[in-house]
């Protein structure tokens, strides 16, 4: 099946002024001759009918063909360009599939870029995570991998330690001409600068990974001390009803927003009180429940009394949330007679608000965003997936074992594990196959 000629509407649903039909596979310039009447030259925009296999007239459009290898699968590929009816695509993709081209599955057409090594893996991933992008950020940092920064950074590494391994071999094999205690200490330089580089490109694909997932924020507190109304001022939008009488939000209240181009979701949550009501108690009940799953929970006060979080938590009879990072937020500043700020007092961040004015509003923002590590724009950082994290994290915990003992007294050792960190670094962009595992194996057996 990976030799078919597939095809796809690339348009997502509905209407539109345009809507793409693509194909790609050896069967491309047939179907371009059998529904336009005739073949169009590479690389050149072509207005044509789109007639169906009896000959009726199912648009006019532009269609474009791409011969291979000069193009996004590196097969021959067409696009055709119709108006973007839901019923003109369908009757164009099912014209295509009758000249013998089959339904593409779901990420095919990038399968093929990266099998016929147009794109890397890491690459391929990093098209999906450009579709979807949630922010501005985001797509400029998914667009940093897809250009093939992220894996240009691990195959330098890669080199780096292929070029230290070898030379350690060289020491090893030929101790007559090149003493292994002479270049320990150029291998300990060596070995250090990676980790550094490797710990620096980590945090970096962190940084990235979190311009999609963004963070949960759950306000919380007593009754009527301003949540909903800390809500409606942050997402801009009246999200949360608000009253002077307590117990109005019995249930929670999701809201997904952009702060500063980073996605949050924020939850409202009900007054943290003593409660007969059923409804309200599990709304509290709810509460809690959003409190341990949040990122970030902001506990609200309407004092200007500065009292620690543990105290804070005790009060309403609430766990103590040791791995939690929590901000105590003094709202109604402008009845208290404070200043808008931000304070750190014995380890605990305290931010002074008016969500009514609205006033502080900064503050809480760049606490929000400095503590998941996006309050400062970075230029280097890109899109990276778990499995990326993974392997710069087992690439380290290989290097971090080589120290000078080991140089001089195993240095094959050593040669092993530059060899392991280069095989994981090696599996970010793809380049260490299934094969390459499995030759590995029977080597060792």
């Amino acid at each position: 099946m990976a030799d078919d000629t597939i095809v796809a509407i690339s348009t997502p649903p509905g209407r539109g002024g345009i809507g793409i039909v693509r194909v790609s596979g050896a069967l491309t310039r047939h179907v371009v001759a059998k529904i336009t009447g005739g073949i169009t030259k590479p690389r050149q925009a072509t207005l044509r009918d789109f007639i169906d296999s009896s000959g009726e007239i199912i648009d006019r459009g532009i269609v474009v063909r791409f011969a291979a290898p000069r193009s996004f699968t590196g097969e021959d590929v067409a696009e055709f360009h119709a108006h973007g009816s839901l019923v003109v695509l369908q009757l164009l993709f099912e014209a295509i599939c009758a000249q013998g081209a089959r339904p593409a599955r779901p990420g095919e057409f990038t399968e093929r870029a990266f099998r016929h090594g147009k794109i890397d893996l890491a690459q391929a991933e990093a098209i999906a995570d450009l579709i979807n992008s949630r922010s501005v950020r985001a797509a400029r940092s998914a667009m940093r991998t897809m250009r093939g920064e992220f894996s240009r950074r691990t195959n330098a590494l890669i080199d780096r330690l292929h070029v230290a391994r070898a030379q350690l071999e060289a020491s090893i094999d030929f101790p007559e001409d090149i003493a292994p205690a002479g270049i320990v200490d150029d291998q300990i330089a060596e070995v250090t600068s990676i980790c550094e580089t490797l710990h620096k490109l980590g945090a970096a694909g962190r940084q990235g990974a979190r311009l999609n997932t963004g963070a949960a924020v759950a306000i919380v507190g007593p009754p009527n001390v301003g949540k909903s109304t800390l809500m409606n001022a942050i997402s801009g939008e009246d999200k949360a009803i608000v009253s002077e009488l307590p117990g109005t939000t019995r249930d929670v209240i999701e809201c997904d927003i952009l702060m500063r181009d980073i996605p949050i979701r924020l939850y409202d949550t009900a007054g943290l009180r003593e409660a007969d009501n059923p409804i309200e108690r599990e709304g509290i009940d709810r509460a809690n429940k959003v409190m341990r799953d949040a990122d970030i929970v902001l506990m609200m006060t309407d004092t200007a009394e500065v009292i620690s979080v543990h105290d804070l938590l005790a009060s309403e009879n609430l766990d103590d949330f040791e791995d939690k990072t929590i901000f105590v937020v003094h709202n109604k500043i402008d009845i208290l007679g404070l200043d808008p700020g931000i304070e750190q007092i014995s380890g605990t961040t305290h931010v002074f608000v008016s969500a009514r004015i609205p006033s502080g509003l900064d503050y809480l923002r760049q606490a929000v965003l400095d503590d998941i590590g996006l309050g400062q724009i970075e230029e280097n950082e890109f899109v990276a997936r778990e499995r990326h994290l993974a392997a710069l994290a087992a690439a380290s915990a290989e290097l971090g074992g080589v120290n000078r003992q080991m140089l001089n007294d195993s240095p094959e050792v050593a040669a092993e594990c530059y060899r392991r960190a280069a095989r994981y670094l090696s599996e970010i962009s793809g380049a260490y196959s299934t094969e390459d595992m499995l030759g590995e194996r029977s080597r060792r057996g």
